[in-house]
């Protein structure tokens, strides 16, 4: 079956599965919201009006205001594009971290899967909130620090993946006629391998997103991830928590957490209709 045939394949099986397409739409909003969040919003983002804070809604504040006066809806919308940011950014490092490591250990073997493995164990024992706390201490406030430190703690699980996909590939048919005719090591693993153990560390990536969303208000929420004026989720929740028993002032939390929430179903949703579409036992069907 051809390259375009199989997408196509694919396809019609995703759109079988109602949540997928849901986390789908959901997902493609985000990422509109990230791109043009500047035309959605009625004030800027970091606008502080003492005099107004933790306003309820209204006609002129949708969502009310926070503890510092500014609009909710307006920070809830920047807090779209900064966790797009730094959850794509975090999974892409630890995609390339992992799948090289993961690749050269499954496809070597021997030494260097003992060494790689060895040292990604020791990595998979930290727990990923932890371990991030430390770098970014270590390294101070900001959107880089908390991607380094979360992509960091991320890669083993797809190195784990992706060596586990290898060592099931390294000695099928196609690959041995590849290296019959001379192919290199770094042409098979690229050409031949990597095409055909992909799709689990795609899907993966795909559920490792909301992890990412989670952690990034993780880290706010306990006043270590981006700097305090940065209106991001975990932040804004953080604030809100002297004000969790006052009545009318729900908003200040509530919008927040429902933000964390559904960006984070959208994605997991997305990668349980991309791990049922690939499965190869579903390939037979219509």
């Amino acid at each position: 079956m051809s390259r375009p045939s199989q997408l196509r394949d694919i396809w019609a099986r995703y759109r079988r599965n109602k949540l997928a397409m849901v986390g789908l739409v959901v997902v493609a909003i985000l990422v509109v919201t990230a791109i043009v969040g500047d035309y959605l919003t009625p004030y800027d983002a970091f606008e502080q009006n003492l005099l107004n804070a933790t306003a309820p809604p209204s006609a002129e504040h949708w969502l009310g205001t926070d503890v510092l006066g500014r609009d909710l809806f307006s920070e809830l919308v920047y807090g779209v594009r900064l966790a797009m940011i730094v959850a794509v950014s975090t999974v892409a490092l630890s995609l390339v971290l992992g799948v090289s490591l993961g690749a050269l250990a499954g496809y070597r073997g021997r030494a260097t899967d003992t060494v790689l493995m060895r040292a990604t164990d020791i990595f998979l024992a930290f727990p990923v909130l932890v371990g991030a706390i430390v770098v970014v201490r270590a390294a101070g406030q900001g959107i880089w620090p908390v991607i380094v430190a979360l992509a960091l703690f991320s890669w083993p699980v797809s190195a784990r993946l992706m060596r586990g996909q290898v060592l099931a590939l390294r000695e099928a048919d196609y690959v041995e006629a590849a290296r019959s005719i001379g192919a290199g090591s770094r042409r098979i693993v690229v050409r031949h391998i990597l095409p055909n153990a992909i799709a689990p560390v795609l899907v993966y990536a795909f559920t490792s997103i909301g992890v990412v969303v989670v952690g990034l208000a993780s880290l706010s929420y306990l006043g270590i991830g981006v700097p305090p004026n940065v209106p991001e989720w975990g932040r804004l929740i953080s604030q809100s928590v002297p004000f969790l028993r006052v009545p009318g002032k729900t908003h200040l939390w509530l919008y927040p957490a429902i933000a964390i929430c559904v960006t984070t179903l959208g994605f997991a949703l997305v990668a349980d209709g991309l791990r049922d579409s690939l499965d190869p036992k579903l390939r037979g069907e219509g």
